[in-house]
């Protein structure tokens, strides 16, 4: 056993629904004790940091029922069985604003939650925008708004808390970063 590592003695599912699952773990602890840990399971995800010809960043507005309010993000969405990361980031950014991308890079792939959730995003950034007449259409559930912004003005929309996502934060922080170092 490794010095911190927690062995999963059992594991009772509490909930499985069409995005996530809730189990619980009785775990055995490193000095021995053991502890219960809640666990949310999830496919992973993509978040997709896109830039226009002129440099612009493309955000979506959307309602958030977990938040209660609308908030700003970068396209993303979550991984479908049997679709690879870029297919999916691919899909989510055509179905979200109409657009397909020349070029696809991963930038960084992260945990958002791991005290309880095994959700691991993959932050990609496209190029090389093309707008198609005639896209995929979106989910029949999702009602999105489409924005096109400057780094200024995303870092506007941040201090308004408008922004208040981690993977949105953590793209616009990614872009000042790259200006910083081109300086």
């Amino acid at each position: 056993m490794k010095k911190f590592e927690e062995k999963t003695i059992h594991t009772e599912k509490i909930f499985e629904g069409k995005v996530i699952q809730l189990q619980v773990d009785d775990v055995k602890l490193p000095d021995g004790n053991e502890a219960k840990r809640e666990i949310i399971k999830h496919p992973g995800a993509v978040a997709v940091l896109a830039l226009t010809n002129e440099g612009k960043i493309v955000l979506v507005e959307q309602y958030r029922k977990a938040l209660e309010r609308s908030i700003i993000e970068i396209p993303a969405g979550k991984l479908e069985k049997g679709e690879g990361p870029e297919a999916t980031a691919r899909r989510e950014l055509e179905e979200e604003t109409g657009y397909v991308c020349q070029n696809m890079k991963l930038l960084q792939s992260f945990y958002t939650s791991p005290g309880f959730a095994d959700e691991l995003v993959y932050l990609y950034m496209a190029e090389g925008l093309v707008k198609k007449e005639e896209s995929l259409p979106p989910d029949e559930d999702e009602f999105v708004e489409l924005m096109e912004v400057t780094l200024e003005e995303a870092e506007k929309l941040v201090q308004e808390q408008k922004i208040w996502d981690a993977k949105t934060a953590f793209a616009i922080q990614y872009l000042q970063l790259q200006k910083a170092l081109t300086k």
